[in-house]
């Protein structure tokens, strides 16, 4: 059983998933216009893909959903790589990391920071795996002590803790995202279903159904709950 606090939902994600990405966007879209900003938190977990499936983050196989993930919410500004593929992130442990140690900050922290990373790697092709540029990207966020923050980096304050979750619950998350509600439901993915043409990395996703109102739904019942 996934413990989940009242005013909180519980989301196993990992930063360089892009469908989780959208749900997240979509998640505080829907908590805005719910009124609920101010009184539902997400409570981030880590379900890293790359270890999952056993090798790093795929360039090809994350940009060949791109177009997808954009026909979903174009308004992200989702782009392929755009810098030099030498500094393309080949883990996303740190990033996910920072997301963490910010939670010991505050749910707000914790956030803001997550999304600001999503925007850095998939709209402005930052190398989310150096901690100078993950300290560059929580400067912009205004919940989070970016000093605290270095220094939680520096002595992996919530690495064994993230860790330690993901090892416990792996065998009750489904993929990136999972959702679990106080009430003791839960959704993989809501409201998007897809499959893969081809082999990964050399074929593409078609999205099979996308429902964006299965978000506001969600918003709803995890302020019930």
């Amino acid at each position: 059983m996934i413990d989940v606090r009242p005013g909180t939902i519980v989301v196993y994600t990992d930063v360089v998933c892009g469908w989780s990405t959208v749900a997240l966007y979509r998640f505080f879209r829907e908590r805005e216009k719910a009124g609920l900003t101010e009184s539902l938190y997400v409570d981030h977990r880590l379900f890293p893909l790359e270890d999952v499936n056993r090798f790093p983050i795929p360039k090809r196989f994350l940009e060949a959903e791109i177009a997808p993930l954009g026909a979903c919410e174009p308004d992200f500004g989702w782009k392929p790589w755009q810098e030099d593929p030498s500094t393309w992130p080949g883990t996303s442990l740190p990033a996910n990391e920072a997301v963490h140690a910010a939670a010991r900050q505050s749910p707000r922290a914790a956030e803001e920071l997550d999304m600001a990373i999503r925007q850095a790697f998939f709209r402005d092709s930052r190398p989310i795996h150096l901690q100078y540029e993950l300290c560059d990207i929580a400067a912009g966020c205004p919940s989070v002590d970016v000093d605290a923050l270095a220094e939680m980096l520096d002595a992996g304050t919530a690495r064994e803790a993230m860790m330690r979750d993901y090892r416990t619950n792996v065998g009750r998350v489904q993929g990136s995202p999972h959702f679990f509600l106080a009430d003791g439901s839960d959704v993989h993915n809501p409201g998007i279903s897809l499959h893969w043409v081809g082999d990964p990395g050399a074929g593409f996703p078609v999205i099979d159904a996308d429902d964006p109102s299965a978000m506001a739904d969600l918003v709803r019942r995890a302020a019930d709950s």
